[in-house]
């Protein structure tokens, strides 16, 4: 299928119905900036490694790189969202049902942030798509279990995963460091975290970047009454309009995220947010080759917990975790319900 820039706009103006889905999908783009993009660079921005305006620079600019080479190299986390889901051959309400659930994935994500909780967008896609395809079929028979199941390991791994690494990173930097003068360490570690956030927020764009990507493209083919391809390529001009809005979307709500992650979960020192970022990107990296959808939040607050462990288990805010851990249980009944309301709702108005 033709997926140029000029053919996707024409498609666009010629299908109301896939130019609202579009808007929607810029739209959960934006929020994940908003809420999701801010945890790549947290640490960083509260161990004053980097001033706020300058690491979210640095993050739009490597989210891109994240989804292009990512992309080019391995999409399967793309292709895991576009088939998770069936929304049927019926071009008009599969694209209802698709609008409604990222209608349904903006309102959960407003509202999380509003309480200062970094909600996972990751999640909420995944519940979002998965009410809006039960409320158009009836049942589950709109749910692809084989890859829906990829959603639980996902979940597994970026807890367990980022928590071990995040403990494993940091007591190595601790005994590789152990004798060495803090003070002269300082300026080596400023710049080792500086590296770790840019890391970070690569990955960020290799996985949430190849999601969203993802959304995109399974409109374009639902508008078109047919059925996702496999592992298809995403145009630059896509990428560079993901990363651009995923940047706009961090610099307007960042810093309120930033605060619940890097300050309030644990108090970090540089080489606390070095081991903090190295973790969670490794934990993001073997996700991505695996093609796991995972949540970066999940893997960025888990790596966090595991260094802030490291030094002792009540460095770590236990009320700042339960709390983040209530909203992520919460996600996905929560913001499924809502998809499903709000397809059947969509389904009935238009």
């Amino acid at each position: 299928m033709d997926v140029s820039f000029a053919y996707f706009f024409d498609r666009m103006m010629h299908s109301p119905l896939l130019l609202a889905a579009v808007l929607l999908t810029f739209g959960v783009i934006f929020v994940n900036g908003w809420t999701d993009a801010p945890n790549a660079i947290a640490t960083c921005v509260v161990t004053r490694c980097m001033p706020p305006g300058a690491a979210i620079f640095m993050a739009a600019v490597l989210n891109f790189l994240g989804v292009f080479l990512m992309s080019v190299l391995n999409a399967t986390v793309a292709e895991t969202i576009m088939k998770m889901v069936d929304f049927g051959t019926d071009a008009h309400a599969a694209i209802v049902a698709l609008s409604a659930a990222l209608f349904a994935i903006v309102v959960w994500a407003v509202l999380a942030w509003c309480f200062g909780i970094p909600t996972s967008e990751s999640h909420a896609l995944i519940a979002g798509l998965t009410g809006g395809a039960v409320a158009l079929h009836g049942g589950l028979s709109g749910v692809n279990g084989a890859e829906w199941v990829k959603v639980l390991y996902g979940l597994v791994l970026s807890v367990l995963l980022g928590f071990g690494l995040g403990w494993l990173v940091c007591r190595g930097v601790v005994l590789l460091f152990r004798k060495a003068d803090r003070r002269k360490t300082e300026k080596g570690f400023r710049a080792a975290q500086i590296f770790g956030a840019a890391a970070m927020s690569f990955m960020h764009g290799a996985q949430d970047g190849q999601k969203f990507m993802g959304v995109v493209l399974l409109s374009l083919y639902l508008a078109n009454g047919c059925a996702p391809a496999d592992a298809a390529a995403a145009p630059v001009w896509l990428m560079l309009s993901c990363s651009l809005v995923m940047g706009v979307g961090t610099s307007v709500g960042g810093k309120k995220i930033i605060k619940s992650v890097g300050m309030d979960m644990v108090r970090l020192e540089k080489y606390q947010g070095f081991s903090a970022d190295i973790a969670a990107s490794l934990c993001l990296l073997l996700s991505s080759v695996f093609g796991l959808p995972v949540s970066t939040t999940h893997a960025k607050t888990a790596a966090i917990m595991g260094v802030g462990a490291e030094r002792r288990l009540s460095a770590v805010r236990l009320s700042v975790v339960q709390e983040m851990a209530l909203t992520w249980i919460l996600t996905f009944p929560g913001c499924g319900l809502i998809g499903f309301v709000m397809a059947k709702l969509f389904m009935h108005l238009f």
